[in-house]
């Protein structure tokens, strides 16, 4: 696929084992890319990894790697896009290795939140035993609330509960303003900015009060404990010495601060993702995470995964003409 410019060369290897004492013949099973990739550990890492490059077999062989190494399986943390791919990826890790491999710690940025959350909810004004409300739970809550301050008796019209919970969110993710969101997307409800605004106070407000947390919150309140609570940011940097986070180009910039907050101590953290794509904007990624993850670790080492397994090469050509246009 297309070519990309490495910072520098950075197939740094733990010494404790030679070859011939791992398990896993790693070298054999992966390509040259893949197997730096695997073999680099301490550090920050930005791994390039395009649809059908392997991905998903690398951090699997790299988890098995470390474990191998005798890193402590609880010291791993594996952030994913989804629940079931951390679990698949577990699964393959522990069918290369051993069951060691099922002690590490993984799932998506809002399972660990709940987690985390769970134990420390005090410190952040929330009972442990906090419900969590889906979407269609958050945005009944948004109604009842619509319907207490008699919005829906308007004669002028306002926002459904939809909206405006999706209003809610977005600003919660993207860190934009309500009134930039309205001016850009929704310029016929701007003349109801501060009735909104109002009712976004009021929708926080009513969560604090019966101990409810949406999906947002998981992350913000996650975010806040470890920015406010240095004792507690300390000592999970302290516990998770590596950490891995995939589809990095699909992380929201709460997200990227949740994982640099818990790489603050090792310094031990692995991005993967293909920063060619990101599909999720609407909910807040930014592709501007994986973009300049450099930028935010000057020393990080980078390598890219370049041979395909999925396409013909017909489909590549396209795909990379395509690609020598992005500005970026």
């Amino acid at each position: 696929m297309k070519k990309y410019t490495l910072k520098k060369s950075i197939f740094q290897k733990e010494p404790q084992k030679s070859a011939r004492q791992f398990q896993v013949d790693y070298q054999n099973e992966l390509n040259p890319a893949q197997y730096g990739a695997v073999t680099s550990v301490n550090g920050p890492h930005l791994i390039i990894a395009g649809a059908g490059t392997g991905k998903t077999r690398t951090i699997v062989f790299r988890v098995a790697y470390l474990v191998e190494l005798g890193v402590r399986p609880e010291s791993i943390l594996l952030l994913t896009f989804t629940r079931k791919a951390a679990q698949e990826m577990l699964r393959r890790a522990t069918s290369i290795l051993d069951s060691r491999c099922e002690k590490v710690a993984g799932g998506t940025f809002h399972s660990f939140a709940n987690m985390i959350l769970r134990r420390y909810a005090p410190l952040i004004g929330f009972d442990p035993a906090f419900t969590i409300l889906d979407q269609s739970d958050a945005e009944d809550v948004v109604n009842l609330l619509r319907t207490q301050l008699r919005l829906d008796k308007r004669k002028r019209r306002f926002p459904k509960k939809q909206l405006l919970y999706t209003l809610f969110s977005r600003s919660v993710n993207t860190q934009e303003t309500i009134k930039d969101i309205l001016t850009e997307d929704y310029p016929q409800y701007l003349q109801e900015l501060e009735t909104i605004q109002q009712l976004h106070e009021r929708y926080n407000e009513y969560k604090r009060q019966y101990n409810l947390m949406d999906y947002d919150d998981l992350l913000v309140h996650l975010k806040t404990l470890l920015e406010k609570n240095k004792k507690v940011c300390d000592e999970l940097a302290g516990r998770y010495k590596y950490i891995m986070v995939d589809e990095y180009q699909d992380t929201n910039r709460i997200q990227a601060d949740i994982a640099d907050l818990l790489a603050s101590k090792h310094r031990n953290l692995m991005v993967v993702g293909d920063d060619s794509q990101s599909i999720y904007s609407f909910r807040g990624a930014t592709i501007r995470n994986i973009l300049e993850f450099p930028d935010r670790y000057e020393d990080c080492n980078m390598i890219t995964l370049e041979e395909n397994y999925r396409s013909t090469q017909p489909v590549l050509n396209v795909a990379n003409e395509i690609l020598k246009r992005g500005r970026e």
